[in-house]
């Protein structure tokens, strides 16, 4: 949210001691996140009014001219082109070093002096949408310059100064704003800098209405979603500009102006915080009405959207129908139109909620619902009331009010607050005194009552407080604390005991994982959104069943929110393909499904099953996948071992949707599948995007995981002597399994003691091999405890593993 300083010295009078950087730090430590201070007039140095003595013809060109233009003291001869230029007018002249955007477009450049066309040019006479007043000083043909003639300025004044632009812009965070709606608007902030320094605080005379037309009334259907509703029947009004003040400090705040009925209602919610709206009142039949929207009833919004409304919807409506959607937006036809002599002004207050969710439902986010979201409170609407009517009767003299109605069901309650003054010292770490506390609060609004013991008090919170923001003890601490000012409290150091070792282990898990994979297995860890578009969920899984959906999704195509985190993954392996053929990529996060899962900290509460999963991706060149797959197998069974976990098997149960049809494996902990390893398929590949990389996946339950009660490494005495790498190739039929080649091998112990190891080295199946086999190769580790191993021994002790491996799988010596 922007604000202007000019406008907030309206309502409070700030020393012209007090520098801004001081101003924006004591906000930001107080009430509101000052992001950043802009100097508004200094976008506008070295650029100054301008008055056109004589134009002449350019000698080279027959669209530009010479205007010899007063700039303060001197006549300078600028080349222009513009096609409204007169002598005697007044211009915005850019002198060298100003900057400004050429015929409105592209970055600033700065301005210097130049020949144009073989004249000697100084500076630039400028359109507005080259100096950025394009909002203020419209055009509808290109090279129209600024006309600035109607400004009392005299030639050489400082455009800033000239156009009343000496501001400075407060740019606060919003974030900051969301427990606050006293706060939307420029009367909010004066008065939060009137208690800080204890400045008055500028006070509006209420509007007392005079007799009007009985018969003129508002009716409110449904009192819980409509609070209040003032109407007030204005007539003798005519369509026109607002005086340039109002319109330029609209523009200051980053809205732009319209004409003088629409400004009034900006201007007044951007003042006090309080949106108003005016209808047309002769396109308003019978009486004005707030109600429910009946199912599937129809309504044109101001924007040019048609809307299909619901019993959820709040509606404006006559006789006839809705004119606009309640707390959002007026509708088309009813709202000022180039003709409107007459309207109906509206000042209402809605339930923060229902337009919370209408406003979502119809992607219809506008400044009203976002300030009516917060929780706006009823009194408002007198402040709003007052400035509206004021500004009605100095723009349009003639105009009078012929209806009122004040629609007032339900009279706001100030809510109130019970303290005990010894706990606030207690939570604050240190003791005000009580006629401080008074004062502070006093400041902000709040009543303060003590009781003769002085232990106690209660505040009765102010009516712009009261609509959720203060109800608690904490509240009250935090207005008192902030008001002291953070940085006055002394800072203690904390006194705690550390009695035991605390110990995790099903926490450390996900950190011990992370390591592993990152430190020892060398992939990227990624971190994704939970949201997932729609593409990769229908490429990845068969369908979206036991998925959850977001009520308000970022975008529509990302509704669903992550049950796996294979789609994040490869939607990364999809945009990186086309700049590395190999990488490897993880990522452990939360995944989330639908189901029942008791909240640990309300009983009554259902969440959505949420489990921290891990997954990973080994992307490579096609004709690699055998290679990737192993890889990966590796890469999870000494998982285990590294994340100090209980042992990971494999085996096939059920086949994950996106996994290939062969390569596949089940990752089994304690007999329970917890994930899945395999080969991404063809046509998953494909429908990612991902045309000409093999992939091995795999993706666990790290919850499932569970954890060693303490470190199982042992220790083992490098060997003394010798140890002989053998390497065997055999033939085996084609679906043997290594599993079962390697279970031969170290099922019965060697007799000598020999064996210290076995591992897999390669598999080849090729034109040398009979049709239904393979050739695998093993490698032995062979090696005594205590001598020295001659050759005749190592090969007695391959010969007894060759044949051992003959007779359990049926393997053969390769020639």
């Amino acid at each position: 949210m922007k604000l202007s300083l000019d406008w907030i010295k309206d309502y409070v009078k700030i020393p012209d001691d007090l520098e801004i950087s001081r101003l924006a730090y004591d906000l930001t430590m107080s009430t509101v996140e000052v992001e950043n201070v802009v100097d508004l007039g200094a976008q506008f140095n070295d650029m100054v009014v301008g008055e056109i003595k004589e134009i002449l013809p350019h000698p080279n060109a027959d669209r530009l001219r010479l205007c010899e233009t007063d700039i303060g003291g001197e006549v300078r001869e600028i080349v222009c082109g513009g096609i409204n230029l007169a002598a005697g007018m007044k211009v915005a002249v850019a002198k060298p070093g100003a900057m400004v955007k050429w015929h409105g477009e592209g970055d600033l450049v700065a301005i210097k002096n130049a020949k144009v066309r073989g004249i000697e040019s100084y500076g630039m006479i400028c359109a507005s949408s080259e100096i950025g007043l394009f909002d203020l000083f419209p055009f509808e043909e290109e090279a129209t310059i600024v006309d600035l003639s109607a400004f009392d300025a005299r030639p050489g004044t400082p455009l800033s100064e000239a156009l009343g632009l000496c501001d400075v812009i407060l740019e606060i965070d919003n974030r900051s704003l969301t427990n606050r709606p006293d706060l939307w608007g420029h009367c909010g902030i004066a008065r939060e800098i009137s208690a800080l320094y204890g400045l008055p605080l500028a006070e509006f005379a209420p509007y007392e209405p005079r007799p009007a037309d009985q018969s003129f009334a508002t009716r409110i259907d449904d009192p819980s979603r409509c609070f209040r509703y003032i109407g007030v029947k204005i007539e003798g009004l005519s369509i026109k500009p607002s005086p340039f003040k109002v319109q330029s400090r609209i523009w200051r705040v980053g809205m732009r102006p319209i004409n003088a009925i629409v400004d009034i209602t900006n201007y007044v919610m951007l003042a006090v915080g309080q949106p108003t709206h005016a209808f047309d009142s002769d396109n308003i039949k019978g009486h004005i009405t707030v109600r429910r929207a009946r199912d599937a009833e129809k309504l044109l919004l101001l924007n040019g959207r048609e809307l299909s409304m619901s019993r959820e919807d709040l509606v404006i409506a006559d006789d006839e129908g809705p004119v606009g959607l309640a707390g959002v937006m007026g509708g088309a036809k009813d709202s000022v139109l180039p003709t409107t002599d007459k309207v109906i002004l509206e000042i209402a207050d809605f339930e923060a909620i229902s337009i919370r969710r209408t406003a979502a439902r119809h992607e219809a986010r506008t400044e009203a619902a976002i300030r009516y979201e917060k929780g706006i409170d009823p009194e408002r609407g007198d402040i709003a009331l007052s400035l509206s009517m004021k500004m009605f009767a100095e723009f349009f003299p003639g105009m009078t009010v012929t209806g009122f109605h004040d629609n007032y069901p339900n009279k706001l309650e100030r809510a109130s607050v019970d303290v005990s003054l010894d706990w606030l010292a207690a939570r604050l770490g240190k003791r005000i005194e009580n006629i401080d506390i008074d004062h502070m609060l006093t400041r902000l609004g709040f009543a303060v009552t003590f009781t003769p013991d002085g232990k106690n008090m209660r505040a009765v919170v102010p009516t712009w407080r009261s609509t959720g923001d203060i109800s608690l003890p904490d509240d009250i601490m935090e207005e008192v604390a902030r008001l002291h000012g953070f940085e006055n409290f002394e800072a203690t150091p904390m006194v705690t005991s550390f009695t035991a070792a605390i110990n995790q282990p099903e926490i450390d898990i996900d950190r011990k994982i992370r390591e592993y994979l990152a430190y020892r297995c060398g992939m990227q860890e990624i971190f994704s959104y939970p949201w997932v578009r729609g593409e990769y969920l229908d490429a990845i899984f068969q369908s979206r069943e036991g998925m959850l959906s977001l009520s308000t999704p970022p975008s529509p195509d990302e509704k669903y929110i992550r049950s796996s985190l294979l789609p994040g993954l490869l939607k990364s392996v999809a945009e990186n393909t086309r700049f590395f053929d190999e990488f490897a990529l993880f990522e452990s996060a939360q995944v989330f499904k639908d189901g029942d899962y008791s909240c640990p900290y309300d009983e009554k509460e259902s969440l959505p099953s949420q489990r921290r999963n891990s997954s990973g991706v080994i992307v490579g060149r096609s004709d690699e996948a055998a290679a990737l797959f192993r890889r990966a197998k590796g890469i999870v069974e000494w998982l285990s071992r590294y994340a100090h976990v209980e042992p990971l098997t494999f085996a096939q149960r059920e086949k994950p949707a996106w996994a290939d049809a062969v390569v596949w494996l089940n990752i089994i902990s304690n007999d329970a599948a917890i994930g899945s390893l395999a080969l991404l398929s063809k046509k998953t590949a494909l429908d990612c995007g991902i045309k000409n990389n093999a992939i091995a996946a795999f993706e666990l339950d790290i919850d499932a995981l569970k954890p060693l009660p303490s470190r199982t490494n042992k220790f083992e005495h490098l060997p003394e002597y010798p140890r002989t790498e053998y390497d065997i190739s055999m033939l085996f039929d084609a679906p043997v399994k290594w599993e079962d080649v390697h279970r031969a091998v170290t099922s019965k112990k060697d007799p000598a003691d020999l064996i210290r190891g076995v591992s897999f080295v390669s598999e080849y199946r090729g034109r040398q091999i009979p049709e239904g086999k393979k050739s695998v190769t093993l490698r032995l580790i062979i090696g005594s405890l205590t001598k020295t191993l001659t050759s005749a021994e190592i090969e007695s002790c391959a010969g007894a593993v060759i044949k051992r491996v003959k007779k359990v799988v049926g393997g053969e010596l390769r020639n």
